[in-house]
Parts: structure tokens; C-alpha cells; sequence
């Protein structure tokens, strides 16, 4: 596959009030961070893109600089949920670390790149984010809202699978030429209501892993960290589209 280092790739950034404590005898107060996991840049450089990295900044200026001028969005995901009240639910059960400026972001660029078909890929609680912003619900505790469901956060390293994925997606089985993968897992919400989107992978519990948005040149969320595991996605979110728009 013939890939252009010209395709700029935004990805969001994560955002915490404290960093980590630093041992100096210098006065060194902790101070609010912004970071990114170093593995996704180092993928979409692997796959020919040139990463930017996307503070959550409440700017509307930022999001209409995105859409104009980015070739593709990551919704990188992270260890935080999104508020219930967002997706008009009252909390009822486990809700862990809320980072507000962060979600509003989001899902404000999530909105703006799926209708005007920037293409966007969502990870993790990036999909969340995608469904949310698009009218969609979540579940807010998988262990105690889905009887029998799966452990979706596995105490393994999530560099290794936990459990497989069948994708009812086409354009997704094309995209990893099969039509079940092995998958890891680090969440504890998941997908209720995809609103808009499409279901286009199941876990074997038929808890939601992996969403499409079919009227978009490249428009999926995923409940796993590919990253940590291959290229497929990333390189399809960089690389040629046109046949996958059946």
C-alpha cells in the first residue's frame, strides 16, 4: 500500500489536574498535564502519517481549525468515563475518574468530523465518546448492568488478546480479511444504544466492540486498544478508502 507522508493524523490528547509527584529538592509544585501514550504516535508514523497531537482546550476556534485542516482524527480513549448526564442517564452504579474539559472536547470534534466526513477513528473511550456525541448511550458498569457478561478488563497486559471479536462489519472483515479477531480489553463501560451507528463487531458476551458510521469515507469506533496490537486500522484510517464505500 502506497501511504502519503503529507496525511496529518490529529490525536487527542489526555488531561489530568496533577501530574506525578516529583522528587527534587528544588520547589517543583504539581502542576496540570496533558499527555498522550507514546504507541499511538509511534503507529501512525509506522503508517505514513504525520501525527498532531490535540490538547482538550474548550475553543470552538480549535475544533473548526481540525475539520479544515486534518486529514484524520483519533479519539485516543483513556482512564476516565464519560458523565451520565451527557447521555441523559442519571448515575446508578460505578462511574470511575470524570474529565470533563476533556469529554466536551470530544465529543464536540467527534460531531463536527463525522458530519462533514473527516475521517475519525475512536478507541476504547473514544468510541464511547463518538456514540455519545451522536446521541447514543452507554452502559455505565459492564459487571453489574450485563448479567453474564465477559471480565472486559482483563488483569493481563494488554499488549497480549483477552478475547475475540466477531466483526459483522464488511468493511471491517476486509480491512483484517477474516471475520473474527482476537482483541484485548481495559474497559468497564461499553456501547448500550449506538444511536446512528452500526453494530459492526460483537464479543462473545454481545457486549458491543466495534461501531461504523456506513455514510462516511472512514468512520469506525473500536472497544480495544489496536495500537497496542497491529497496524490494520491506523494504516486504513491514513491509507486508500475508496474501496471500502460499498
Amino acid at each position: 500500500m502506497a501511504l502519503r507522508m503529507s496525511v496529518i493524523v490529529g490525536i487527542t490528547c489526555d488531561r489530568r489536574d496533577k501530574g506525578p509527584v516529583i522528587e527534587s529538592h528544588r520547589v517543583r509544585p504539581r502542576q496540570p498535564e496533558v499527555f498522550l501514550k507514546e504507541v499511538l504516535v509511534e503507529k501512525v508514523c509506522l503508517s505514513g502519517g504525520i501525527p498532531l497531537l490535540l490538547p482538550p482546550v474548550d475553543d470552538p476556534k480549535m475544533i473548526q481549525w481540525a475539520v479544515n485542516n486534518l486529514h484524520a482524527v483519533i479519539i485516543s480513549g483513556g482512564a476516565f468515563d464519560i458523565a451520565p448526564e451527557l447521555y441523559g442517564q442519571k448515575q446508578t452504579t460505578r462511574i470511575d475518574r470524570i474529565e470533563p474539559t476533556r469529554t466536551h472536547f470530544e465529543l464536540q470534534l467527534a460531531s463536527r468530523c463525522i458530519s462533514e466526513k473527516v475521517p475519525i477513528l475512536g478507541i476504547c473511550g473514544g468510541m464511547q465518546a463518538m456514540v455519545v456525541a451522536m446521541g447514543g448511550t452507554l452502559f455505565q458498569d459492564i459487571a453489574t448492568q450485563i448479567p453474564n457478561a465477559l471480565e472486559h478488563e482483563q488483569p493481563s497486559n494488554p499488549i497480549t488478546p483477552w478475547h475475540r471479536v466477531t466483526l459483522q462489519s464488511e468493511r471491517l472483515q476486509k480491512i483484517y480479511q477474516r471475520d473474527m479477531i482476537e482483541v484485548n480489553s481495559t474497559h468497564h463501560q461499553a456501547v448500550a444504544d449506538p444511536g446512528i451507528f452500526s453494530v459492526a463487531g460483537v464479543a462473545d458476551d454481545g457486549v458491543i466492540e466495534a461501531i461504523e458510521y456506513k455514510n462516511h469515507p472512514f468512520c469506525f469506533g473500536v472497544q480495544w486498544h489496536p495500537e497496542l496490537l497491529d497496524i490494520h486500522l491506523i494504516q486504513r484510517l491514513i491509507g486508500p478508502k475508496d474501496e471500502l464505500i460499498f
